[in-house]
């Protein structure tokens, strides 16, 4: 289980640095816990701070995959740099959930590589083209995760 995609040299803004976008995904984080999203398309994955150690809660949009798992994108929309979630799953793999309409659900993050993640690439850039598009802005292969429940 290895989280090893360097930073890219080229890219589109870094979402959620000012003030208006972090309470719009504090809004959306609320939301997608208490009733879900109105498509079933986001969750709220909640990760560990690599450096603070405090909870961190991010909408992020998922994508079905084999066996009841979920496939998540590190696109940080094509920025040059993955996001810091995708720092905080590397660091506390271990203590990763995902929360939508009253649900808590305990994962097992996973990157995907080489073939499983082409085909997974595939499957979701065909459902949601936008993330083509952040694959064209930044030169860094975006990362695709997969969230495995763990058992109780």
């Amino acid at each position: 289980m290895t989280f090893d995609t360097p930073n890219g040299t080229r890219g589109a803004r870094q979402p959620g640095r000012n003030r208006l976008e972090q309470w719009g995904n504090h809004r959306m984080v609320e939301s997608i816990r208490r009733k879900g999203a109105k498509r079933g398309d986001k969750l709220v994955i909640v990760t560990i701070g690599k450096k603070t150690g405090v909870e961190r809660m991010t909408p992020v949009r998922w994508f079905p995959g084999e066996g009841g798992t979920r496939l998540i994108v590190a696109s940080a929309s094509g920025a040059p740099r993955n996001p810091s979630w995708y720092y905080n799953l590397a660091a506390h793999p271990d203590r990763v959930r995902i929360e939508f309409a009253g649900q808590r659900i305990e994962v097992t993050p996973e990157q995907l590589h080489g073939a499983e993640r082409d085909r997974a690439w595939r499957q979701i850039a065909a459902q949601a083209s936008g993330f083509a598009k952040y694959e064209r802005i930044t030169d860094r292969q975006i990362p695709v995760i997969r969230l495995t429940p763990r058992a109780r």
